[in-house]
């Protein structure tokens, strides 16, 4: 992990288990239903993941209200601790709503215990500086779809 100060940092609390948070990050059937901006899909036959050290996980954001916009999503796994930690490279080819062209960010995703069975989630990400204030938005918009994704699970 860089020892830089990350452009952005973020811990949200979810109302579920570590294992489940987790996995709503490794599984591509999870991410596929919360991960991107609101209005984006990811079709499950467009992903490929191998979350392990030196691993990857590959996707495609579409827009169906706008064709014209899709994304390719290449993640390249350096540190991955089963339940604990997500490190790696996260390259965005194509582009995104709001005029966004292809951009790289490093991330480094931890995972902690909380009490009554939520979940901390620590999110770092070293951005370029015009993509920084857009990802916060992208991530408050995910997290949102997460929550309501994890309330399903959690009754299932």
């Amino acid at each position: 992990m860089t020892t830089e100060t990350p452009d952005l940092s973020i811990s949200r609390v979810f109302d579920a288990p570590r294992a489940l948070v987790y996995r709503a990050f490794t599984d591509p059937e999870q991410v596929a239903a919360w991960w991107g901006p609101t209005g984006s899909v990811r079709p499950l036959d467009e992903m490929e993941f191998d979350v392990r050290p030196g691993g990857y996980q590959r996707f495609v954001e579409v827009f169906p209200d706008d064709p014209s916009i899709r994304a390719e999503v290449h993640i390249d796994l350096a540190d991955v601790a089963e339940g604990r930690v997500l490190d790696g490279v996260m390259r965005v080819r194509d582009r995104l709503p709001g005029g966004f062209g292809a951009f790289e960010t490093r991330f480094r995703f931890e995972f902690y215990d909380e009490p009554d069975g939520r979940t901390r989630l620590e999110v770092r990400q070293w951005l370029p500086a015009h993509v920084s204030g857009a990802t916060e938005e992208g991530w408050r918009q995910s997290f949102a779809e997460l929550d309501a994704h994890l309330a399903t699970m959690a009754v299932s």
